[in-house]
């Protein structure tokens, strides 16, 4: 049996290359926006400090990593839980169909339609 060797050489620059990449670009809007926000995370409000400011992370909003506006309005602080959750939500939005491409109808069912007149019911 013989065994081709892979030439992994090309594949191992490109990936150092991304991950330079990205640790420069996360660098970048990272130091922005703890300097613009409080460090607290927008969903649970969990407060940071210096010593756990590692787990604070930075959101976009428009899931565009590349859209770094500098005034912060495409950034939430999230911690790493709620993150990896809010990224959790939107895989799934998608791969339901949603996107900005398609248009869902709104939502027409109105539990408390009818609550005042159950409310008189119940007297």
């Amino acid at each position: 049996m013989t065994s081709k060797k892979v030439d992994t050489s090309k594949l191992d620059r490109i990936l150092a290359e991304q991950r330079v990449y990205n640790a420069q670009r996360e660098k970048g809007y990272r130091e922005q926006a703890l300097k613009i926000y409080p460090w607290v995370c927008g969903r649970c409000a969990r407060e940071f400090t210096r010593i756990n400011l590692r787990e604070l992370t930075v959101h976009h909003v428009d899931h565009n990593h590349d859209n770094n506006p500098p005034d912060g309005s495409n950034w939430e602080l999230l911690c790493i839980y709620c993150h990896d959750e809010e990224h959790a939500k939107f895989v799934s939005f998608e791969e339901r169909g949603g996107g900005s491409d398609s248009v869902r109808d709104p939502a027409t069912h109105n539990p408390f339609a009818d609550l005042k007149e159950k409310m008189k019911a119940k007297k």
